[in-house]
């Protein structure tokens, strides 16, 4: 059973063009990881303090997925994630669904 792996994120405003060029500069490292089907960086609604983005990932199953979060490449794609701390009102909220249709 195919699975989504989703994190919302609040980006502070006017804070946007710089989240997105952080994700179109950095290096995912889930080309070669097995199990893996697709990516998406998706943005939503702007809010009074806010916009909303998720980072919206396909999987063959929850098993790749897990086993994907445990892995080296894992490690090197999150390497200084805290480092914009300043663009983010608050941590990322994660999703996990399995897809049924």
């Amino acid at each position: 059973m195919k699975y989504i792996a989703m994190n919302r994120f609040k980006i502070a405003l006017n804070r946007e063009i710089d989240f997105e060029n952080i994700w179109r500069k950095r290096e995912t490292h889930l080309k070669n990881v097995p199990g893996f089907l697709e990516f998406h960086l998706v943005k939503g609604k702007t809010e009074d303090t806010h916009t909303l983005y998720a980072s919206h990932s396909t999987w063959e199953s929850k098993k790749y997925f897990e086993k994907w979060t445990k892995s080296e490449a894992f490690r090197k794609a999150h390497k200084g994630a805290g480092t914009h701390s300043d663009i983010y009102l608050e941590h990322p909220q994660f999703e996990g669904f399995e897809v049924i249709l």
